[in-house]
């Protein structure tokens, strides 16, 4: 699989596991798209309490999987070629993790190796209000070369569902990593008012 088609994808203890569950739904429809799954305890609870998935459920939308607590894993490795690594939702704990380069499970550890290999990093952070060591860490993670990249809904498309926010921001998503979707409209320019 050439590099380019492979993204690792982790879910974490923030609420917005629908976020990482939207991508992989939509990853899975590209077929030269290879993704890397790796979920953490808590993200698995967040995705019971908040879309009643099972650990099992969310596996079956990826094509490999990886244990947190496997560090020895392929994509531990800078050798394993990849086009970056979204993590999606991105909780304060694993922000901080990537942010002071703990590399303490596997999500931190992929995510910091993504860094070192100049790849790219999407953290789609899900926390309110934030306080000084979220902000500090966020600026951390963006002077190493991530994106940290909070899943805000756009109003100026007038969505009618949550479904069209999620999709929205899955699509800003895939902009990022040059992969092709119909999930939203392109802004075509503001309208005059009458």
């Amino acid at each position: 699989m050439p590099a380019s088609k492979r993204l690792i994808v982790a879910i974490t203890g923030a609420t917005g596991s629908v976020y990482g569950v939207r991508l992989l739904q939509v990853l899975r429809e590209l077929s030269e798209v290879e993704t890397h799954l790796m979920v953490s305890d808590a993200g698995v609870l967040n995705l019971h309490q908040e879309l009643e998935m099972s650990r099992k459920e969310i596996e079956a939308l990826a094509d490999v999987v990886h244990n947190v607590r496997d560090v020895g894993a392929s994509v531990a490795s800078g050798s394993f070629q990849s086009a970056g690594m979204v993590i999606a939702p991105c909780s304060m704990k694993t922000l901080a993790s990537v942010a002071h380069g703990l590399s303490d499970n596997l999500i931190a550890r992929s995510a910091d190796v993504v860094l070192k290999e100049r790849r790219r990093l999407v953290l789609m952070v899900r926390e309110t209000p934030l306080n000084l060591a979220h902000l500090r860490n966020m600026t951390a993670v963006t002077e190493m070369g991530g994106i940290v990249f909070p899943p805000l809904p756009a109003f100026y498309l007038r969505p009618q569902t949550i479904e069209e926010m999620v999709d929205h921001t899955i699509a800003r998503v895939l902009d990022l990593f040059d992969l092709p979707h119909t999930l939203a409209s392109r802004w075509s320019g503001m309208k005059p008012a009458d």
